[in-house]
Formats: structure tokens, sequence, C-alpha cells
């Protein structure tokens, strides 16, 4: 049993995974989640500040959610952020669409040139298989 204080409260849980806060602060996380996803939909070209104050939430945890990919916002909004590789203005996420392009292709790249030749077994002197030990 994986028992932690919960960063929230710090209250004693059984942690099983994700953030290390207890049930009951995740239930008052996520329905401030779905306040400011409103919020937001209700309130277009809010910017970060406005949305933390009417909401009662830190700003950095609305941050938070936009890097996660669980807030979006429009491209009209006062709300972005900025791809942690090139800079360029985002909407969600942690990088842009190239940036996120060039960082598969060279993933791909990487994985073709890793890949090693296979080597025929050519047996022992006398052209029968090799005995394998475990």
């Amino acid at each position: 049993m994986n028992v932690r204080n919960c960063r929230s409260c710090g209250r004693i849980f059984n942690y099983v995974a994700g953030p290390v806060i207890c049930p009951g602060c995740r239930e008052k996380t996520e329905a401030k989640f779905q306040e400011v996803k409103e919020y937001i939909r209700n309130n277009k070209g809010v910017g970060i500040m406005e949305v933390s104050e009417a909401c009662d939430v830190e700003a950095s945890q609305i941050r938070q959610w936009l890097r996660e990919e669980r807030l979006e916002v429009t491209e009209d909004s006062a709300i972005f952020l900025n791809c942690e590789s090139c800079g360029a203005p985002i909407r969600c996420g942690k990088f842009c669409e190239k940036c996120k392009t060039d960082m598969t292709r060279g993933f791909h790249d990487a994985m073709k040139t890793g890949k090693s030749q296979p080597v025929p077994d050519k047996g022992n002197e006398d052209g029968g298989p090799k005995m394998r030990f475990f």
C-alpha cells in the first residue's frame, strides 16, 4: 500500500497514480476545471488573470491545464502560451505544430539509423547449427 500526504490539504490517502492529491481535492480541482472551461466558453477573449479572478483559480493552474491540453482557447483569445522550442504563440500544449512535426521526423530518423542489419548465423566450423546454453 502506497500511503502519502495530499499536497493540497495534507490528509493521508492511498496513492494510486497521477498528481499527489487526495480524492476529495481531486474532485474539487475537477469542479474548478469545469467552472473555468465554462467561463472561457461564455466569455470569449478573456485573459488568464481575468479567468483566475472570476473563478478563484491560480493562474498557474490554468496554464497547467492549457499545457496538458485539457483546455484550448480560440484564435481570438487573449490567452496564449509560447512553444517551448521556438517561442511561437500556441493555443494549448507545449509545442507548435511545426516543432511537433520536426521532433516526430527526428524520432523516426533516429529509429531508422538505430536499427542494425541482422547478421546471418554461419553455424560452427563443420556447418552444423551452434549449440546454445541458457
